[in-house]
């Protein structure tokens, strides 16, 4: 499987009688889907199957869908306002009869707010109910396209997830194999620790000392830290490598990850150890970044 990103652009237009129509939707990280929607005054009915379709087609997301409406001239007429003009007129008639100013100018009148009024040329509901198909073909060309980005942008997620589980890997068998960890050197460090207390002029009985060493010797192993590392590797590969929708999976993983990584690090009692600890945390945060943008 190929992962999908939760970044996304479609777009799609075309014309429709005398109506020019063009679908942009955009999409983001978000922790579920939600879905927005700008869509023309008069379009509204629209809505429910846009956001079905969306449903469909994206599981998580922020999303933003935009409607752009363009209406040719043939898509409006002028229509005269009888009434309006009927009123001026008899306005007119009275103001000339009391002061003789001369008659208007036809060009005066239909100049004046409301005597000519510009209205969209009414739709018949087979017209409406056409012209809604081919927007909505339009919204799933649209949705094509985000899928195909989000498609595309998973596939560059998923090539850097895969190179940073490889990191991962590489760094945990680096911790298994330092030499701080082998039984002589363990015993060594010990040995020098009790050496020091017990030359300060320690009172404490020394074999009581030894026992203590042993107790800390068993908290700073790190053995099970490593076991676990390489466990989520196998899981982290395993969900690359399956059919199912990887981005909450692979979030909590790389929570996991982190927590062994942090444990992993306040065990440390050897300066390589500590410092591919610290590569490991540095690694985690990065691929926490990436898993973020994943549906």
């Amino acid at each position: 499987m190929t992962l999908k990103s939760m970044t996304g652009f479609g777009r799609a237009d075309g014309t429709h009688g005398a109506v020019a129509w063009a679908w942009e939707v955009r999409t983001v990280n978000g922790r579920g889907l939600d879905v927005r929607l700008r869509l023309p005054p008069g379009f509204e009915a629209l809505e429910p199957k846009v956001r079905e379709m969306t449903a469909q087609k994206l599981s998580r997301g922020s999303v933003n869908v935009n409607l752009t409406i363009t209406r040719a001239d043939g898509g409006t007429e002028i229509r005269l306002n009888d009434r309006v003009l009927t009123q001026l007129l008899a306005v007119i008639d009275t103001v000339r009869a009391k002061t003789g100013a001369p008659a208007p100018t036809v060009e005066g009148l239909l100049s004046l707010r409301g005597v000519l009024e510009i209205a969209d040329v009414k739709e018949t509901d087979a017209e409406v109910d056409a012209r809604s198909q081919i927007l909505l073909a339009g919204y799933a060309k649209t949705l094509a396209g985000v899928d195909a980005t989000r498609l595309q942008e998973g596939g560059r997620l998923e090539q850097a997830l895969a190179a940073q589980i490889n990191d991962i890997e590489r760094l945990t068998a680096g911790v298994a194999a330092s030499p701080s960890r082998a039984p002589d050197a363990i015993r060594a460090r010990l040995a020098a620790n009790l050496a020091r207390i017990l030359e300060a002029g320690s009172s404490l009985d020394p074999s009581r000392l030894h026992q203590e060493a042993a107790i800390l010797a068993t908290k700073a192993d790190v053995e099970e830290e490593l076991e676990r590392l390489r466990s989520h590797v196998v899981s982290a590969r395993d969900i690359l490598a399956g059919s199912e929708l990887a981005g909450r999976r692979l979030d909590f993983l790389t929570q996991e990850f982190n927590r062994e990584a942090n444990t992993l690090c306040s065990k440390a009692n050897a300066p390589d150890v500590t410092q591919k600890g610290l590569e490991l945390k540095a690694i985690i945060d990065q691929m926490r970044e990436q898993v973020q943008n994943i549906e």
